[in-house]
């Protein structure tokens, strides 16, 4: 396992890049220590495979440095760096067997094929593979032939990471979450330096202990699940992270509150914006919005116009002032109707100037 740091990092694929523009992967500064769990999260585009593929040395970086251990390691090749890869599509040799194809990396490496044994079957067991072990891999469903995959990424025992390029893409949705919770107690159990990449925000929330977001090939936070979810520091985050996201209103600083469309609400502190800032933003999660009596005292006036049912909550649609405000409600909570008022819980109400969080 590597204490993973990376140290200005940019990409380019055009030769000779000029503007931010050019760059698929902007400025990146980050460490990941041994033995963590990481994500990489984002919709299609923002970088996160142009960053795992620099990491595994698939990709030179236009700029900046890889140290593995506070070894710069951008001139070693993938085999050099003792990397391990998942892809989308599994990568299984069809005429072997699950057991030859899990023992291949280390016969390829001429370890002695007692020691071999052991590993695999060890392997094996924790992948819920031991019963096929003679079976051809060609007969296997996809998400069996996943678990080749990810079983020959541990059967090493020299691997400094293991990273996965978004795992569950050609996996049926109803054996997802087993896999998800497959490599959660894996990770556990081994401790192995694992880097997830994936735009599904529930594969990478319960996946890792810290989840990196990206967008347009920057860095925009990287934090627990919960740091996310509490306290996104670009609107992006809380757009891209919950169901629904965070609720986004213009609004103006004064009196140590905010106000939106000339009303005031509290904030848990005053709070001073950059006066450089072109746009001011207050952003609040549906599951810090509360409905309250319309003439009680900081009330927001709103009309509701939807109601959809989640199940254990119902999302509750409001117009306020021409902003469209959610509301997540617990089941066997009433819903009012028509006109009625709300309230935003001061210490998680934020304040984004041109998107970036005002501390």
């Amino acid at each position: 396992m590597a204490r993973i740091e990376l140290k200005d990092l940019r990409h380019s694929y055009l030769p000779h890049p000029q503007r931010a523009d050019d760059y698929a992967l902007k400025k990146v500064d980050l460490v990941w220590d041994n033995g963590g769990a990481y994500a990489l999260l984002g919709p299609s585009g923002c970088g996160k495979t142009t960053l795992l593929n620099i990491i595994s040395g698939l990709l030179c970086p236009s700029e900046g440095s890889i140290l593995f251990d506070g070894v710069e390691v951008n001139d070693l090749s993938p085999e050099q760096r003792q990397i391990a890869q998942v892809f989308q599509f599994p990568v299984v040799y069809d005429t072997m067997t699950v057991y030859d194809n899990l023992a291949f990396p280390l016969r390829n490496r001429h370890v002695a094929e007692k020691q071999v044994d052991e590993r695999v079957r060890a392997v094996a067991e924790m992948t819920d593979l031991t019963d096929m072990l003679h079976s051809k891999a060609a007969g296997l469903t996809a998400d069996g032939k996943q678990k080749i995959s990810l079983g020959r990424g541990l059967v090493r025992e020299d691997v400094n990471v293991i990273m996965f390029d978004e795992p569950l893409t050609v996996i049926d949705p109803h054996l997802k979450w087993r896999l998800r919770s497959k490599l959660k107690e894996l990770h556990q159990r081994v401790r192995m330096t694992m880097i997830y990449v994936t735009h599904d925000q529930t594969e990478a929330l319960t996946f890792a202990d810290r989840v990196v977001v990206m967008h347009d090939g920057w860095v925009v936070q990287q934090g627990t699940p919960v740091e996310l979810f509490e306290r996104p520091r670009h609107t992006f985050v809380g757009h891209f992270i919950g169901s629904p996201g965070m609720n986004l209103m213009p609004c103006e600083l004064a009196d140590g509150g905010a106000r939106v469309a000339g009303h005031r609400i509290a904030l848990e502190r005053a709070i001073t914006a950059p006066r450089d800032a072109a746009r001011l933003e207050l952003g609040v999660r549906p599951e810090f919005v509360r409905f309250v009596a319309p003439d009680s005292e900081g009330a927001l006036p709103v009309d509701v116009v939807g109601v959809r049912d989640t199940g254990r909550s119902r999302i509750v649609e409001t117009d306020f002032a021409g902003h469209k405000v959610r509301a997540l409600v617990p089941e066997g909570v009433a819903v009012p109707g028509g006109r009625t008022g709300v309230s935003f819980e001061p210490s998680r109400t934020q304040i984004y100037a041109d998107g970036w969080i005002v501390e």
